[in-house]
C-alpha cells in the first residue's frame, strides 16, 4: 500500500492501478495534472464519465470565455487560485441542452458578482447564469457537468495503456 500524494500542475507522477479483482481492460483512468499540462487553456476534457454526467479538466491559464449551462455545474479547484465573475443572463440557454455553451465576448445581463477559489475549494455555477474563470495562478479545475458540444474526449490520447 502507498501513500497517497496530492499532485499539482507542475508535480505530478502518471501513477498506476492496482487491479483487486476483475478484467484490467474494463478499467482506465488517466492523471488529471497530466491532462490539464498538455491541454489549451479552458480546453474541456472529459477524464470522467457516468451516463451522461461528465468531469471535465480545463487547465485555468488567463481569462476563459463566456460560459452557461441550462443546468447546474460544479467547479472544483484542483491547484492554482482561480476568480469565477457570474452573470444573470438577459437569455439564458435553452433548457434542453446539455453541457456548457459559449455565450460570446460580451453577454447581455446584470453582473451578479465572484468568486475566488483557492485549491479544494468549491463552487456551483447555478443554471442560466453566466461565468467565466480568470486565473490568478496558473491552475487546473475540474468541472462536473453533462456531456456537451464543448466536451473534448481524448480517451485514446489521456488514458494509460
Amino acid at each position: 500500500m502507498t501513500a497517497t500524494v496530492f499532485g499539482s500542475l507542475t508535480d505530478y507522477q502518471k501513477g498506476s492501478i492496482e487491479i483487486v479483482s476483475g478484467d484490467p481492460k474494463h478499467y482506465v483512468f488517466s492523471n488529471i495534472f497530466e491532462v490539464a499540462s498538455k491541454s489549451q487553456p479552458y480546453e474541456r476534457v472529459v477524464v470522467g464519465k457516468n451516463l451522461e454526467y461528465v468531469q471535465e479538466v480545463m487547465r485555468a491559464e488567463g481569462t476563459s470565455p463566456w460560459f452557461a449551462c441550462a443546468h447546474d455545474e460544479f467547479a472544483l479547484c484542483m491547484d492554482g487560485e482561480v476568480e469565477i465573475e457570474f452573470l444573470k443572463l438577459a437569455s439564458p440557454p435553452p433548457s434542453a441542452g446539455n453541457g456548457a455553451v459559449l455565450l460570446g465576448d460580451a453577454p447581455a445581463g446584470q453582473r451578479m458578482g465572484r468568486i475566488r477559489l483557492k485549491r479544494g475549494h468549491q463552487a456551483l455555477l447555478a443554471s442560466g447564469c453566466g461565468y467565466r474563470f480568470t486565473a490568478i495562478r496558473l491552475g487546473v479545475i475540474l468541472q462536473q457537468t453533462t456531456l456537451g458540444e464543448l466536451s473534448r474526449q481524448k480517451w485514446n490520447e489521456i488514458c494509460l495503456k
